[in-house]
């Protein structure tokens, strides 16, 4: 089961456009799962090695970057939103409603 929900979270990330950011929970949400946003965050952490999905496009509900750890450097998921334009000031991405995406729900579940 794991490993398909990972793989089935990862399917959502890889669709989340440049420029653009998605949560924990709304990747939860749109697999019908909406309890699991912490494993959610176990996938992300696991998917740090897969070169087709962009994991620093995934932050909390707030618009923290609370998996940025898991990126080699100190501030590589903060570079890597900025080269899509996101500003992140101390951690939190500016303006996180404007660059918010929402997976669709009935396409994943």
């Amino acid at each position: 089961m794991e490993a398909n929900f990972f793989d089935r979270v990862y399917e959502i990330v890889k669709q989340i456009p440049p420029g653009r950011v998605t949560s924990y929970g709304a990747i939860a949400k749109a697999l019908g799962a909406a309890r699991s946003a912490r494993m959610v965050g176990w996938a992300m952490n696991a998917a740090h090695n897969l070169e087709d999905v962009p994991a620093h496009r995934v932050v909390n509900r707030k618009g923290l970057l609370t998996g940025k750890h898991h990126f080699d450097g100190t501030n590589l998921m903060q570079q890597l939103l900025e080269s899509e334009g996101i500003t992140v000031v101390d951690n939190q991405i500016v303006d996180f409603e404007k660059h918010f995406w929402q997976p669709e729900i009935s396409q994943f579940n």
